[in-house]
């Protein structure tokens, strides 16, 4: 291949964080070269799973997800969307590209949506075997711009767009002790998203089962955390450090926070809706 040379005495960005204390990278817009990043991905011959839930009302945001994912993820590899829905019926034939495929997944439909978003994490484990790498996302968005291989990682976290320039203390962590999704206010590092993340399978599988299993202990003690899996998500990547954290730019509200100059490119976007229409 041919590319420019890396400068060492010339950092990608200077504007933010590009590696974590830990020494995971931190994904913005100028800190990658796709090419490179591209070519090795295809010769490892790597599917990568798309999931995603759409229950009751959810399932309207479907087909504007699914022609933005093919426009936009992982152009020229090969992806397995895996589509959660109680409304099979309502799934949408959206066409996809060669090499990718669609998987509609019959699930019971539950009276909340916390209980939605929750038996998620517990129903990923049934990918063990079929993709190399899944990737979590909310269906009632669309992606705007490329996402491609360089968010894959073995455990890959978002930073939220509310919340990437702002104090830990500030962060709506699960603050009562008495969950397992609890973070004092002297802890943390960043705070995540819970509508993107992911990861290889097996350490996906980790993180969901772990959150899973204290979520069970939460509702045997009668509580149930403050953002429920994304709590749960947080507390768990203190614990479980990411090995790469992906800038606000795969997950953004452009419409409550405006777009500023820091944030290069918008990849992956809230769709307008009324929260409690869909909800109900």
């Amino acid at each position: 291949m041919v590319y420019h040379q890396p400068k060492v005495l010339t950092p990608s960005r200077k504007d933010v964080l590009v590696l974590t204390p830990w020494l995971a990278p931190t994904v913005w817009e100028g800190t990658f070269n796709i090419d490179i990043l591209n070519e090795q991905l295809r010769l490892r011959n790597t599917t990568i799973g798309l999931t995603v839930f759409a229950i009751k009302k959810y399932v309207a945001f479907l087909e504007l997800f699914l022609q933005t994912a093919e426009k936009h993820v992982m152009v020229g590899h090969k992806v397995s969307y895996h589509v959660f829905t109680d409304r099979a019926g309502d799934v949408p034939r959206a066409p996809l590209g060669e090499g990718r495929q669609g998987v509609v997944l019959e699930v019971r439909s539950y009276w909340r949506w916390q209980d939605v978003s929750t038996h998620r994490m517990e129903m990923i484990r049934r990918f063990l075997h079929e993709v190399d790498y899944l990737v979590c996302a909310d269906v009632d968005m669309r992606f705007r711009d490329h996402v491609g291989v360089e968010i894959l990682s073995p455990l890959f976290g978002t930073l939220h767009p509310g919340f990437y320039g702002v104090a830990r203390e500030a962060f709506t962590y699960e603050r009562r002790p008495q969950s397992q999704a609890h973070v004092p206010r002297d802890e943390g590092d960043f705070y995540y998203a819970g509508g993107f993340c992911g990861g290889s399978v097996a350490e996906v599988l980790r993180l969901t089962s772990a959150c899973h299993q204290a979520t069970v202990v939460d509702r045997a003690h009668g509580i149930e955390a403050v953002w429920h899996d994304e709590s749960h998500l947080n507390r768990y990547l203190l614990d479980h450090k990411p090995t790469k954290v992906l800038s606000p730019e795969y997950l953004w509200d452009e419409q409550l926070l405006g777009w500023p100059a820091v944030v290069r490119k918008l990849r992956y976007v809230t769709v307008p809706k009324s929260h409690q229409g869909i909800r109900d």
